[in-house]
């Protein structure tokens, strides 16, 4: 059903979730229950093109999303 583009999930060590894949292009973060969308993190306009999984370190703030097609890997820095 979702071949390659399976959807990547990371919760954060602040409790934060993140939620990425289909063909959105975008990483979104969720409510704890996942029912509600809170905010775009990042998005095609930042160069995501079909994440498949995401990962957040708030000791260093860099955010790193993974991709498929490209085999590409994009490093964000949140400071």
């Amino acid at each position: 059903m979702w071949g390659e583009n399976k959807p990547g999930l990371h919760v954060t060590d602040t409790g934060q979730v993140l939620v990425c894949g289909g063909w959105s292009n975008t990483i979104i973060q969720v409510d704890t229950d996942g029912g509600q969308r809170l905010a775009d993190v990042v998005t095609e306009k930042d160069n995501v093109r079909k994440p498949t999984c995401v990962y957040y370190s708030k000791h260093t703030g860099i955010l790193v999303v993974g991709m498929s097609g490209d085999n590409c890997i994009l490093v964000f820095s949140t400071c």
